[in-house]
C-alpha cells in the first residue's frame, strides 16, 4: 500500500550547504599563515565534497500529476506526490509513476458471442493510477497489465452476451449502457491489484465478422420485414373491425355473413398489399 515518504523542501538543504560552505571558509581564513593549514584545508574540502555529494543524492523533482516511488537499498520507504523540488533520504532510488488519466483502446478482437456467432469488438478504457506502490511493485509493468486485462475483459464480455437479443427483455452487446457498466465493473476488479482505477469504458466497435456479415444482414432484413408485416396486419385487422362496426352502427348497409367475409377479404388485400390497389367499379347490383 502507498504511504507518504519523508521529505522536506529541496531549498532548505541548499541553504544549509551554502551556510556550511561559508562557515568552513570563515574558519580557515584566520589561520592561513599557521603551519599545517594546507592539510586542514584539504581535509575540510574533501569532507565538504563528500557531504555535498551525499546530500545531493536526496534531491528529487516531482512534476504535477506525478509520483516518485522512493526505495532505500531495495526497501520501499514511501511516495512523494507533491509537485516541486524536494529532499528525501539520501542514497535512495526513485521511480517515476505518472498519475495522469490515460486512454487505452483495444485492438479489434474477433470472438464468438453467446450465440456462437463470430463478431468483431473493440473498446476504449479510461484509467489512472491511484496507488503508486502497487503500480510499481505489484505487477511487472502496470501499463501492459492494464492493456492485457482490458482485452481479456472485452473477450469475456463478448462471450457473455449475444450480438442482438432475439428474446424480449434479454440484454445484448448492442445495449451500450448495460454492456459498458458491466465492462467497467469487471475491469475495476481485474486491475485493482495494480493500484489502477478504471474511470470509464465504452464499446467503440461492434460488428459481425466479415464471413457471416451478409448472412446476418439478410436475417436482420427478414426479421424487419416480418415485424413490419405483423404491424401492418395488426393495424389492418383493427381498421376492418372498425369499418364493420361503423357500418352496422350507422345502418349504412346490411351485410350477411358471406358478404362480410368477402368485404373483410377485400379490405385486407387492399390494406396489407405492398402495391397500390386497382379499383374495380361495380355497375350492377350489390350482389353481382
Amino acid at each position: 500500500m502507498e504511504r507518504a515518504a519523508f521529505r522536506i523542501s529541496g531549498f532548505i538543504p541548499i541553504v544549509v550547504m551554502l551556510l556550511l560552505a561559508g562557515a568552513g571558509v570563515a574558519s580557515i581564513l584566520p589561520v592561513l599563515d599557521e603551519p599545517g593549514v594546507d592539510v586542514r584545508i584539504g581535509v575540510v574540502t574533501v569532507g565538504y565534497a563528500v557531504l555535498a555529494m551525499l546530500v545531493a543524492t536526496g534531491f528529487t523533482v516531482v512534476n504535477p500529476n506525478e509520483a516518485q516511488v522512493v526505495q532505500f537499498f531495495g526497501r520501499y520507504v514511501g511516495t512523494v506526490r507533491q509537485a516541486g523540488l524536494h529532499w528525501t533520504w539520501p542514497l535512495t532510488a526513485r521511480a517515476k509513476v505518472t498519475l495522469r488519466v490515460r486512454n487505452f483502446e483495444t485492438a479489434r478482437l474477433k470472438v464468438s458471442d453467446a450465440d456462437g456467432n463470430p463478431v468483431e469488438i473493440a473498446a476504449v478504457v479510461v484509467w489512472r493510477v491511484v496507488d503508486s506502490a502497487r503500480a510499481a511493485f505489484a505487477v511487472d509493468h502496470h501499463v501492459e497489465y492494464v492493456a492485457v486485462q482490458s482485452e481479456a475483459a472485452v473477450r469475456h464480455l463478448a462471450t457473455s452476451y449475444p450480438y442482438e437479443a432475439h428474446d424480449s427483455g434479454r440484454a445484448s452487446l448492442r445495449d451500450s449502457a448495460v454492456v459498458s457498466e458491466e465492462l467497467t465493473s469487471e475491469l475495476r476488479e481485474r486491475v485493482e491489484l495494480a493500484g489502477v482505477e478504471v474511470l470509464e469504458s465504452r464499446i467503440t466497435h461492434l460488428a459481425y465478422a466479415p464471413e457471416i456479415a451478409q448472412a446476418m444482414l439478410a436475417r436482420q432484413q427478414a426479421s424487419a420485414i416480418v415485424g413490419a408485416r405483423f404491424k401492418i396486419v395488426e393495424g389492418a385487422v383493427g381498421m376492418v373491425s372498425n369499418a364493420l362496426d361503423r357500418l352496422r352502427e350507422e345502418h349504412v348497409v346490411e351485410l350477411d355473413e358471406e358478404r362480410k367475409a368477402q368485404m373483410v377479404s377485400n379490405l385486407l388485400v387492399v390494406l396489407c398489399g405492398d402495391r397500390a390497389a386497382q379499383p374495380v367499379v361495380n355497375t350492377g347490383s350489390l350482389y353481382s
